[in-house]
């Protein structure tokens, strides 16, 4: 499918010239394009920042959510219409700070869904702060003796709680990031797509050239399936591996554990409301 019928029209993009924004933008539009994915079974689902604004320049259907919220009403789109490909995005303080507790508690729930994640290692909405993934004596407008706080491992993290697939990938390597996006999206399960991505106004450390000089591919040895190795892979920080980490094929989806879909596979939204028992839980709840 050619990527240009996820164009939005006369879109106009705040990103930055340069923002690595772009190259995950086209990026991910060649690989749903290649996965051939009607933009009208496709769900991108926000929260607040840079990265949050990615949905307003895709064509597909859209919820912008709360700062930090985007996991639960996309677990929740995934969960009434397994039909449809739902995708979160956001950017590090989005995903990692004020979705902290949404992010381990979605992985924990497995959730069919795709999380693409834009680390810049800095806020660029609001102009340079800190965020959960800055490194260590990082000087910002807020943070002027530096970064005292021990950066944020999301791929640990995520592996030790069990997350059924694990990635990493580089704005400035469009080839590999297209065929990680690819896999996250056809895998079964949640799938994290930790992005490094520079931030060109507001981070001149972490720049494209610092990003090649400090990452590299893991090697095609590398099983993904060894969750030891997978773990001991992703809490390097010398130089940071890229590619897929960690795939657990295994673990039910939040969807497979319903009740709800236990006897009746078709959509919730596909269903007719039972008005009688819908009053009735009503009246029993207005008892309480």
């Amino acid at each position: 499918m050619d990527p240009n019928v996820y164009d939005v029209e006369n879109a106009d993009i705040a990103w930055c010239p340069s923002c690595g924004d772009f190259a995950i933008l086209r990026t991910l539009k060649m690989a749903l394009g290649e996965l051939e994915i009607d933009p009208k079974k496709l769900v991108l689902v926000s929260g607040i920042g840079q990265a949050g604004k990615l949905p307003h320049y895709l064509k597909s259907n859209t919820y912008n959510s709360l700062h930090g919220r985007a996991l639960s009403p996309a677990t929740a789109i995934k969960a009434v219409n397994k039909n449809l490909t739902v995708i979160a995005v956001g950017g590090d303080g989005d995903m990692y700070g004020e979705g902290g507790n949404h992010f381990m508690h979605t992985i924990r729930r497995n959730p069919n869904i795709t999380n693409i994640v834009h680390n810049n290692m800095v806020y660029g909405l609001t102009k340079g702060q800190a965020s959960p993934t800055s490194q260590l004596k990082m000087k910002t407008p807020l943070q002027v003796e530096g970064v005292f706080e021990e950066p944020f491992n999301p791929l640990t993290v995520a592996i030790s709680l069990n997350a059924s697939f694990v990635a990493r990938t580089f704005a400035g390597d469009i080839k590999n990031m297209k065929e990680i996006f690819k896999k996250a999206i056809q895998h079964r399960g949640y799938a994290l797509v930790d992005v490094f991505q520079p931030c060109v106004a507001f981070n001149k450390i972490n720049t494209y050239q610092w990003f090649k000089d400090n990452t590299y591919p893991l090697e095609e040895s590398h099983d993904p399936y060894d969750k030891h190795e997978a773990f001991k892979r992703a809490a390097e920080t010398e130089k940071y591996p890229l590619g897929i980490f960690y795939i657990n094929p295994d673990k039910p989806t939040f969807e497979e554990t319903l009740t709800v879909y236990s006897d009746d596979k078709s959509p919730l939204y596909e269903r007719e409301v039972d008005m009688q028992k819908l009053k009735d839980l009503i009246e029993i709840k207005r008892k309480i």
